[in-house]
């Protein structure tokens, strides 16, 4: 059970709650879509389902906490809403998932959607520009995750995942091996909204199918982060097995870079802790931070977000594992200060909250 400082926050993206004093929850709110994420159908698609509900400006302004004149300004296409308004709206109107299709990015740049779009219609005539526009897609699609709540993003992603892995079928060409380094992204990506949404049977699949293609497109770093989630879902079920097999294998994974191999050991370090052996949790440990104090080099795009200031996360973790609240709470103030300004309310960040919050003694 997450504690209250974690449902309240969850709150931004599934039921939001004004509280007593009639305030809306402090999140994203104010970071407007930028004009190129947004179909331009959006303002009437938007009136449609609301009108379909049989919901007034007044009462849907009031059910989605955005005032009606700001509501009214969005659905005549004045104004554009900001990411944590389209999720509200979404869940009010019970949209599965309709309003933000409209808002995936359009982020490919020239001729990329032209040059996309004649890839699926002929895959024999992909070039090295369509799987580029793709990756671009695909980059977007992850940045959105740090903003909106899984279950949000996966009506989104699942199909252009499809999409994707039936292109890379039948692509042929000297842009095909590119590509399936795309699709194998895209399919850990999926897996990853899975484990975060809590669906855990779908996700164990999806990532594990992921393992499979990251090894067969010879990607050490995508191999490690597939395992790394795989590791992530067998915590949320509390299996300490299946923390430590699945960390542990993506710490050794040939290829990993330094920041990968930082959190996998921690996370086997934690796993270890859990399991009552403190001996190989602390080795463990030691290694994760010998490995953070020292040269980095840069993230792999597969897992953009780590920094030697996010390690502190997962160090945090361990040491929680541990029964050593002192250092835990250190580090996971540390590593969630050190958080950019929008992955700050990003659904994974609720576990390293109710971590923290667990490190003050009863």
């Amino acid at each position: 059970m997450r504690p209250d400082q974690g449902q309240a926050r969850r709150q931004v993206y599934r039921a939001p709650d004004a509280g007593p004093t009639g305030r809306v929850p402090r999140t994203s709110m104010g970071r407007m879509i930028p004009r190129s994420y947004i179909d331009p159908a959006f303002p009437a698609a938007l009136r449609a389902l609301r009108e379909s509900r049989g919901l007034s400006l007044r009462v849907l302004a009031a059910r989605a906490y955005v005032a009606k004149s700001v509501l009214c300004r969005i659905e005549n296409g004045e104004r554009r809403p900001a990411l944590d308004v389209v999720n509200r709206l979404e869940h009010v109107l019970d949209g599965d998932g309709s309003l933000v299709a409209m808002i995936t990015p359009a982020v490919v740049a020239g001729d990329g959607g032209e040059r996309i779009r004649a890839a699926v219609a002929k895959p024999r005539a992909l070039d090295h520009r369509a799987v580029t526009a793709l990756a671009e897609v695909l980059a977007a699609q992850r940045r959105l995750d740090d903003t909106m709540a899984a279950r949000t993003v996966l009506p989104v992603t699942g199909p252009q995942w499809r999409a994707v892995m039936d292109l890379a079928r039948n692509a042929r060409g000297p842009a095909a091996d590119d590509l399936h380094v795309v699709a194998a992204e895209w399919t850990q990506f999926l897996g990853w909204l899975h484990a975060e949404a809590r669906l855990d049977a779908p996700a164990v699949r999806i990532l594990t199918d992921a393992v499979r293609q990251a090894d067969r497109v010879g990607t050490g770093p995508l191999r490690a982060q597939a395992r790394n989630f795989l590791g992530y879902v067998a915590r949320q079920r509390g299996h300490a097995r299946g923390i430590v097999r699945h960390f542990e294998d993506a710490y050794h994974v040939e290829g990993a870079a330094t920041l990968q191999r930082v959190g996998d050991a921690a996370q086997a370090s934690q796993g270890y802790a859990l399991m009552g052996d403190k001996r190989r949790a602390l080795t463990l440990l030691g290694e994760a931070t010998d490995l953070a104090t020292g040269t980095h080099g840069k993230p792999p795009g597969t897992a953009y977000w780590l920094s030697p200031t996010f390690g502190h996360l997962n160090l945090g973790l361990a040491y929680l594992g541990l029964g050593e609240r002192r250092e835990a709470a250190e580090h996971l103030e540390c590593g969630l200060d050190g958080l950019p300004a929008e992955q700050r309310d990003a659904e994974w960040t609720l576990e390293y909250t109710a971590a923290l919050s667990r490190t003050v003694p009863e």
